[in-house]
């Protein structure tokens, strides 16, 4: 404990603190002796970071607990699933400064809940860069990101719907798998032109 107190730059009485409030993770013990190692020292380092931004005990301790019982990476991505999607890796300091202060426990509990977010070891995994990247310019402009990730759930149900709609269409008894996989590109072209065509549309009833 003193040797990852003196790593961390704070005190032993402070890490016990943190400890207490359930902050950082239990070490690993073999017998009486109690080991800790590199996760524990990025927790302390993003504590004192989200410290030094103006976050509060209470709200880093919340943040602490959505993300020690959110998904882990494997789950959040599957396994031998195709996708198009390249993740990111962030640290929470770096989560916070992205969403500029918005990343609360609500949010952040609701971006787990969407399957956004994922844990690998002290590392948070975000599914998707474009998704990341979306939603900060969202932010950055002004929009509340609760309403981004509430808007981001009612996406998804006509997401499925449409990629429903799809399947139904393109799969019959002589496709495979495959041959979906080869056709999904049509398919987000068929989606992109009809989302360009409807953008216009209540862009001039706006108008009007």
């Amino acid at each position: 404990m003193a040797e990852l107190a003196k790593e961390a730059g704070i005190t032993v009485r402070t890490l016990r603190f943190y400890r207490e409030r359930k902050l950082i993770p239990p070490p690993r013990r073999e017998g009486r002796i109690a080991w800790y190692d590199e996760t524990h020292l990025a927790r302390l380092r993003t504590i004192t970071a989200l410290l030094e931004r103006g976050h509060t005990l209470n709200g880093i301790a919340e943040l602490a607990e959505a993300f020690d019982h959110g998904r882990d990476v494997g789950e959040l991505l599957g396994l031998g699933e195709p996708t198009e999607e390249t993740p990111v890796r962030l640290s929470p300091e770096e989560l916070a400064d992205v969403f500029a202060g918005q990343a609360t426990p609500e949010n952040l509990a609701a971006s787990l809940d969407l399957g956004y977010l994922g844990t690998d070891g002290g590392e948070i995994v975000h599914i998707s860069r474009r998704l990341l990247d979306a939603s900060a310019a969202l932010v950055r402009e002004g929009i509340p990101l609760a309403d981004v990730l509430s808007t981001a759930r009612l996406v998804r149900d006509h997401a499925d719907a449409l990629a429903d709609l799809f399947i139904n269409l393109a799969l019959t008894e002589n496709r495979t798998p495959a041959d979906l996989h080869r056709l999904r590109p049509l398919a987000k072209s068929v989606v992109e032109a009809e989302l360009s065509m409807a953008m216009d549309r209540r862009l001039r009833d706006h108008r009007a």
